[in-house]
């Protein structure tokens, strides 16, 4: 038994290693030796490191990094937090949407949310060319702009993480200091408030970790405002002539140390306290009916239309019109750009071929999508049943999976896998879509592990023991005993990964092979040259493709379910 669980533990051990780790520790040697793997040895030292605080560019991106991270944090985690504790409060008739419009949030894209925001209030945009409001340019177009436009579509993260932490119910707490006089407002304060902190602090941390690791948004402003990022001036400093690895290498590790720091304060943050007010006589939280509920519906709705419907609304608008500037008229109305998308590809490959690279981006990110569901199993159950001696680093490289963000990893990926040596060996993935699945399926894989880890903490192990003694084998154990038990969370880290990987804009943009469409390129390349209506009509049928999918394999694994256990029963 034992040599059977170091077998998994060592060959998922190994395989996190070549996927995530090895990428990551390519771009810290580069700090160092910048060229060393293209042939150019050039020693640096850490010198190079402190050349961030001296060279205008590269000190801009960090503090805009930095800064536009911690706006956006602060204030999604007070728009998810006050959302979170509204819904585990109240029940109200939007509360579902509410809910559903976090999930949508989550799987659309920044850059496709940013460049329905560019069309609305840039000046040439929407807002400017039928209300007049010039000043609206000025005001969404810079930092304190950018800080809210990314919390209004960022929040789901906190929101969902401090939700789920409001589904038990422990009145005792609040009963007992409504007993010494304390108020509704102070029992909230100094009671809800404080046992919903290591929640708040997730939420926090998500969001931070998420926004600073963003491509997609200062991929889309590039065409009306500068705005240099950590995210974006490495991909600068990869596809300028000359490259410069110094500059990728040095801006790639203070991110990763950024993402690094954030993720041991949360750690650190979690182990020191004690949160362990679940016990007995805990219950499910039954909501209320709230005392103005239609107040309570209109002001949620009203943030859900400015979170959504203006991106997304104007989106689907520029993409029913000939000209964005000649106004909403019927005959200004086509559906050309629709039809548009599924011609043929002749012409400027950069602007055409939506056809082909989306059904390339979904195979990816199916193929992505089932391997990371895999290999997030096998981790998670290594990690939750196992005393394999592979644990502790398979644990340390599941959390440095959470900071190997899409830019890190591509970097990483051309370093590893453009070599020369690796010719003969059959391995010179660089230029080839391989290197594309594999990259997404280690983007997925922190997704996956984390989806599944929840699920199998639920699981007593004694199961699994008692079966281990009976002479079944890991494999055995993992398809009869836990497989039956965790299917649900396998669907749903199946369809994370799947929304996750098919707009990755970041790994398509630093791993596409020659002639070889993307569908995230597309979008980016039609609307960098000015095709909104191209680039708008291919967002609203990428987006609502995906969720279609992404439904139609929830309800087929759905029936499979059923029909399984019916034959069981």
């Amino acid at each position: 038994m034992i040599t059977s669980e170091a077998r998994w533990g060592g060959g998922v051990t190994l395989l996190l290693f070549i996927l995530i780790f090895l990428p990551l520790l390519a771009v810290l040697v580069n700090v160092a030796l910048p060229g060393v793997f293209f042939g150019r040895i050039e020693l640096q030292g850490l010198g190079l490191l402190g050349d961030i605080f001296v060279r205008p560019l590269w000190r801009q991106s960090l503090w805009n990094s930095v800064s536009l991270a911690l706006g956006v944090a602060t204030l999604g985690t007070i728009f998810g937090g006050a959302l979170a504790m509204i819904r585990a409060q109240w029940d109200f008739a939007i509360g579902r949407l509410l809910d559903a419009a976090a999930w949508v949030l989550l799987i659309v894209p920044s850059f496709m949310l940013a460049q329905g925001w560019v069309l609305f209030a840039s000046r040439d945009g929407l807002m400017s060319q039928w209300l007049g409001w010039e000043w609206l340019t000025a005001a969404v177009f810079q930092p304190s702009g950018l800080v809210m436009i990314m919390a209004l579509s960022k929040f789901p993260l906190a929101y969902l993480a401090i939700v789920a932490a409001t589904e038990w119910n422990v009145r005792q707490f609040g009963q007992a200091a409504q007993l010494c006089g304390a108020s509704p407002f102070t029992v909230w304060r100094t009671v809800q408030l404080p046992l919903s902190a290591p929640s708040f602090l997730a939420g926090w941390t998500l969001v931070f970790m998420d926004t600073v690791g963003d491509f997609g948004l200062p991929a889309a402003l590039s065409t009306v405002y500068k705005f240099p990022t950590l995210t974006y001036s490495i991909y600068s400093a990869i596809y300028q002539s000359p490259v410069r690895f110094d500059m990728a290498g040095v801006l790639a590790f203070y991110l990763v140390l950024i993402l690094t720091v954030a993720m041991g304060l949360l750690m650190l943050a979690m182990r020191r306290s004690r949160f362990d007010f679940l016990n007995a006589r805990a219950v499910r939280k039954v909501k209320s009916k709230p005392r103005h509920a239609w107040l309570l519906n209109i002001v949620i709705g009203l943030f859900l239309l400015i979170c959504l419907g203006i991106p997304i609304g104007t989106s689907v608008l520029v993409s029913l019109m000939k000209q964005a500037g000649e106004g909403l008229s019927v005959a200004n109305l086509t559906l050309s750009h629709y039809a548009a998308l599924f011609g043929q590809s002749g012409g400027d490959h950069r602007l055409l071929g939506y056809k082909e690279g989306l059904l390339h981006s979904l195979a990816i990110a199916l193929i992505a999508a089932v391997l990371s569901m895999i290999i997030g199993f096998i981790v998670a159950y290594v990690l939750s049943f196992t005393e394999s001696r592979f644990k502790s680093a398979l644990q340390l490289f599941s959390i440095v999976s959470l900071a190997v963000r899409g830019v890190v990893l591509g970097i990483g990926y051309i370093f590893i896998w453009n070599q020369k040596w690796l010719e003969p060996l059959g391995l010179h993935l660089y230029g080839s879509p391989s290197l594309l699945v594999l990259a997404a399926v280690a983007g997925a894989i922190p997704y996956a592990v984390r989806v599944q880890l929840g699920s199998f903490s639920s699981l007593s192990a004694s199961m699994l023991k008692a079966a281990a003694i009976q002479g079944a084998g890991v494999f055995d154990r993992m398809r009869e005993i836990v497989l039956p038990l965790v299917r649900q969370s396998l669907l749903l880290a199946t369809l994370t990964a799947l929304g996750t990987s098919v707009f990755d804009l970041a790994l398509a943009s630093m791993l596409q092979p020659p002639n070889f469409v993307l569908m995230p390129l597309v979008i980016d390349r039609a609307f960098e040259f000015g095709r909104y209506g191209y680039a708008t009509a291919a967002t609203v049928v990428s987006g609502g493709m995906v969720v279609v999918l992404i439904l139609a394999l929830q309800a087929l694994v759905g029936w499979i379910f059923r029909r399984i256990d019916g034959r069981r029963s």
